[in-house]
């Protein structure tokens, strides 16, 4: 029976939705699959780039300017998103990547830089064969549908309230 592949949902406020998806995305790679890991909203050099550059099988492109969105959306931040985007229309078809990692799409989807018809377009369109992860808060839940598998990450509790900011290696 050959392999069809399935659509994952990462979302929430809770920290761990991006770390989900690389995790699955290192265990891909010893399994032998070729992985693309797109990242929205992301343009800076964050710790996991550079030991993911590491491997052979998977390819990293970041469709970002150098700070994550904390206010309102630039001309640079739509045009940045719409190129990944369309970098992805062009990669989602075919047969090179067996897992695509759509990391913070949500967040592009949540500031419209992207429509929401085309984060449905992407995942109703994929190669039945790849697996499509996408991450990030605010996943619309008319989107839940199209998914297989749709997990929430819930902040409990968060040192960030008590001031402690982000750290190298851990946050990013």
């Amino acid at each position: 029976m050959e392999d069809k592949g399935l659509v994952h949902i990462y979302t929430g406020n809770g920290k761990g939705k991006t770390t989900a998806a690389l995790g699955l995305a290192v265990r891909a790679i010893g399994a032998g699959k070729k992985v693309f890991i797109g990242q929205f909203v992301k343009g800076m050099p964050y710790a996991e780039l550079i030991s993911l550059n590491l491997f052979e099988n998977i390819t990293i492109k970041q469709f970002g300017r150098d700070c994550f969105i904390n206010k309102k959306p630039q001309k640079e931040d739509y045009i940045a998103a719409n190129e990944g985007l369309n970098y992805v229309k062009s990669i989602i078809k075919n047969d090179v990547y067996d897992i695509i990692i759509l990391d913070e799409i949500f967040i592009a989807l949540y500031f419209k830089l992207i429509s929401f018809n085309d984060v449905k377009n992407l995942i109703t369109s994929k190669n039945i064969k790849v697996e499509l992860i996408l991450t990030g808060r605010y996943a619309p839940e008319k989107l839940y549908e199209l998914a297989d598998l749709v997990t929430e990450m819930k902040e409990i509790k968060h040192y960030y309230n008590k001031g402690i900011n982000a750290r190298k290696g851990i946050e990013f």
